[in-house]
């Protein structure tokens, strides 16, 4: 059960951060950034009862390492643990005050290509660690202002992933909010729909890192409940823009205003909402959204 491998993944967690600290005993070398969720995280192995954590396990993991000519850099790494982490990886942020924004990223998507390649379902924070102390002085030398290279590289990469992400809020009603939701995906050239009212859902499609920006626009807003109810992502090879065109399911991003019925007008049909997913082949989706088989 999902319950068993819950407490299972919590469990190496815990005792990988055991591990992490009677290796690192120092504050400046490791040191756990939310107390809180530790301690919940804790709790919800020792606990039967004990509901999931309600946030992720945050660390720094601080390294030294010398660089060609003999003086030592320090980076650092924040790190973050989903929970299914080790089913999924960690996610690993790498800085230094010595690396340029593009050196950064670069080196942050090679770190992740060296887990995704090698550690798939193991707990492998220690291994970053240690591929970070022998990699990551290299990339403060990388020139990648004169080359092409990276940003041919960048842009690749940002291509190959379409993302369909579906959005599921409380309510939906203000004017201003709509406004946001329709302008965002235009200018990001994401496609989807959005239904205001009670409940409100919003999807958006289109490439991920235009989803991630949407998302992260749309959860500053103020909200009573807003989540990312289901996510699809789908990696294209060669990604050019007709194979993004391709497995769009919407045309564009429009309000979709299905009858309401009550006085203020603010519930929605949900049967016109079935049958429009229906009719763009997500009929599954209302499925994720209200558990109940659509009619």
């Amino acid at each position: 059960s999902t319950e068993m491998a819950n407490r299972e993944e919590a469990e190496i967690q815990i005792s990988e951060l055991d591990l992490l600290s009677s290796m690192f005993p120092y504050e400046e070398e490791f040191a756990v950034t939310d107390q809180l969720a530790l301690a919940e995280l804790k709790y919800y192995v020792e606990n039967e009862s004990a509901e999931v954590p309600s946030s992720k396990v945050q660390f720094i993991l601080n390294v030294k390492t010398e660089v060609p000519n003999a003086s030592m850099v320090e980076f650092s790494m924040a790190c973050a643990l989903p929970f299914q982490y080790p089913t999924v990886l960690p996610e690993i942020t790498v800085r230094s005050s010595l690396l340029s924004r593009s050196q950064q990223i670069l080196l942050n998507s090679d770190l992740k290509t060296y887990l995704m390649q090698n550690f798939s379902g193991e707990p492998c924070v220690l291994s970053a660690r240690e591929w970070v102390k022998d990699h990551a002085a290299a990339y403060i030398d990388k020139d990648l202002s004169s080359s092409s290279m990276a940003a041919s590289d960048a842009t690749q990469s940002e291509v190959t992933t379409f993302t369909r992400l579906w959005i599921y809020s409380h309510h939906i009603y203000n004017k201003q909010k709509r406004k946001n939701i329709v302008d965002w995906a235009k200018e990001l050239s994401l496609s989807g729909f959005c239904m205001p009212g009670k409940p409100g859902v919003v999807c958006v499609e289109g490439l991920q890192s235009s989803c991630e920006e949407f998302w992260s626009r749309i959860r500053r807003l103020t909200w009573k409940r807003i989540l990312i109810r289901h996510r699809e992502d789908v990696s294209l090879e060669g990604g050019g823009h007709a194979e993004i065109q391709k497995q769009r399911k919407f045309p564009t991003l429009e309000e979709k205003c299905f009858d309401a019925h009550g006085a203020r007008g603010n519930h929605m049909d949900l049967g016109q909402l079935y049958h429009f997913l229906e009719e763009k082949g997500c009929a599954d989706i209302f499925q994720m959204y209200f558990g109940v088989e659509g009619h």
